[in-house]
This record gives structure tokens, C-alpha cells and sequence, in this order.
């Protein structure tokens, strides 16, 4: 897929369908951080990654055994690369979350959606617009308000940590639009190969001494909560999120895509509110209206482009 076909404008029928998929990954991702929080500790951060991952690879391998074979090396290698991508996203973001509060982790992944178009932007050499960056802003400070309840921290290593996730997402999401090496291949396979990358990375580092529990005593710990968890984070918020990601960003824009995945903040405390009971003041409900009404904005952006 060319550039200028990633810029097609697209009906607005066709543009929702494209965005539905997306909005439900922000809303399981949104749900994630209950769910990770009450299976990782400090220790156990590469043993649940190493669950994680492994749990849902047989799945996708045997459902796509065929159409996994009909890619090429370039293809092979080109979907490892993301893999390797991947597997550092949610090593950054999981021992982010660990060492910092979820306030600053809510807001500072949320820059996601401002870096991914100023680095599309840098790539083409062409400024973003004026209305996309509108929109970005005031979702971002909405996050900042939505995350206000428990008040902002100061910066720590965690902060740096979830600050570099940020990074790792803009350039994943632009690798699988933009890598020529994975342009026509099977959407399935390409998932496929970036989860066995991902779980040979949180394996290689498994097996290093003093980085923590084994997977093994890890998974003999759990409970039936804990199993349940962890398949919610194995076939939602990895499977169906990366598939999906896949599929959007060849039929949408990764500057699109990723202002979509920027409202999971307003998830993350939506699932607060609704399972852990906490509470929105009237900062954080303008903030969730800021979130809203920024995406909005800035998806006619660039539907408009």
C-alpha cells in the first residue's frame, strides 16, 4: 500500500467500520490495567508476559498453519522486527506500571496520539494540521484532567519507562504501516510471527538469573481470578488488539488509528469506576468529555486529509 493510499479520504460508512475495531481495543487496553495489577508484582512482570504470550500463540498458529507458510523470508523477517518491537512495548509499559502510579501511566501513554502524527508528519516531510493537532491537544488534556483524582506524582524511573512505551507504540503502529517487508501479507501470519517473537524476547529474559519468578511458579500460584485474568489479557488485549491493529492501519492511517487508541485512559477509569470503585469529581468528567470530543475532532481531521 502506497502513502497516498493511506491518505484516500473514505466514506464515512466505510470509516467507522474501519474505527469500530479499533475503539474496542482502546476499550479492552482501557481494562487491562485492572486486570495486570491484580496478577503482576515487580518479580513477576517477565513470568506473566511469558504467560501471557504463550497462552494465546498455539491458538493463532494452528488457525493460521496454512497461510503461515506462504510467507517469505522478507515477510518472516519483517514481522520478527515488529515482534521484537512488540515484545519491548509491554516490557517497558508493564515495569512502568509497577514503578509508577497509575495517573502518571494514564497520561503519559496517552502521548501516543501526539507522537505518532509528528513522526508520520517528519516521515512525509509535511506538517500536520492545525485541526488533527486541535483535536490531539484537547484530548490530551482531557487525560490530564480524567487522571487528576489521585493528582500527579513526581517523575520517576517508571515515568521514563511508561514515557519510552509511548515512543515504542508510535513506532510499531508506523513499522506496520509503512514496513515494505510485511505490505500484503496475511494479517493473521504477521500477528502470528510478532507473538512468537514477543514470547521468545520474554522467554530469553525469563531464563536470566535474578530477573525474577519462573513462569512456572508463577502459573502454579494462580487461582481460577487469576487464570481468568490473565486469558483476558492473553486473547483480548493482545490477540484481538494486534490483529486488529494490523487490519486498521491498512484501511485507516496510523495517525488515526493511534488518536482511537489514545482514549484508553478514558476506559482505564470507566473500568474504575464501574469494577473498582472509584470516583470521578467534575474535573474528571470534563476530561472524559475532552477525550471524546478531541477524538472526534481529530478523526475528521484526517478522514479529511
Amino acid at each position: 500500500m502506497s502513502s497516498s493510499a493511506l491518505l484516500a479520504p473514505t466514506t464515512p460508512r466505510r470509516a467507522w467500520l474501519a474505527d469500530l475495531p479499533v475503539l474496542a481495543v482502546a476499550v479492552v487496553w482501557g481494562g487491562s490495567y485492572l486486570a495486570a495489577k491484580g496478577l503482576t508484582t515487580a518479580h513477576t512482570v517477565i513470568a506473566v508476559l511469558v504467560l501471557r504470550f504463550a497462552l494465546v500463540l498455539p491458538v493463532v498458529a494452528v488457525a493460521g498453519r496454512r497461510r503461515l507458510r506462504a510467507l517469505t523470508a522478507r515477510q518472516l523477517s519483517g514481522a520478527g522486527l515488529l515482534g521484537l518491537v512488540l515484545g519491548g512495548i509491554f516490557l517497558l509499559e508493564t515495569y512502568g506500571v509497577v514503578h509508577t502510579s497509575a495517573t502518571n501511566a494514564g497520561l503519559i501513554i496517552s502521548l501516543t496520539m501526539i507522537f505518532t502524527p509528528l513522526a508520520e508528519a517528519a516521515v512525509r516531510r509535511e506538517a500536520p494540521s492545525g485541526t488533527f493537532l486541535t483535536g490531539a491537544a484537547a484530548s490530551v488534556a482531557g487525560v490530564v484532567l480524567l487522571t487528576q483524582g489521585a493528582g500527579l506524582t513526581v517523575p520517576g524511573a517508571g515515568d521514563l519507562l511508561i514515557l519510552g512505551a509511548a515512543l515504542a507504540r508510535t513506532l510499531h503502529v508506523l513499522l506496520m504501516a509503512r514496513l515494505e517487508a510485511v505490505r500484503g501479507a496475511d494479517p493473521l501470519s504477521l500477528t502470528t510471527v510478532q507473538l512468537g517473537g514477543a514470547v521468545l524476547v520474554f522467554a530469553v529474559l525469563a531464563a536470566v538469573p535474578g530477573t525474577g519468578d519462573s513462569p512456572w511458579a508463577t502459573a502454579a500460584a494462580f487461582g481460577p481470578a487469576q487464570w481468568a485474568g490473565l486469558a483476558f489479557l492473553s486473547f483480548f488485549c493482545t490477540l484481538f488488539a494486534f490483529f486488529v491493529q494490523m487490519w486498521a492501519v491498512r484501511r485507516s492511517s496510523p495517525s488515526r488509528v493511534s488518536l482511537l487508541l489514545g482514549t484508553e485512559p478514558l476506559w482505564a477509569a470507566a473500568a474504575g469506576i464501574a469494577i473498582g470503585g472509584e470516583h470521578l469529581g467534575p474535573a474528571g468528567f470534563s476530561g472524559a468529555l475532552l477525550v471524546l470530543g478531541g477524538t472526534a475532532w481529530g478523526r475528521r481531521a484526517v478522514a479529511g486529509n
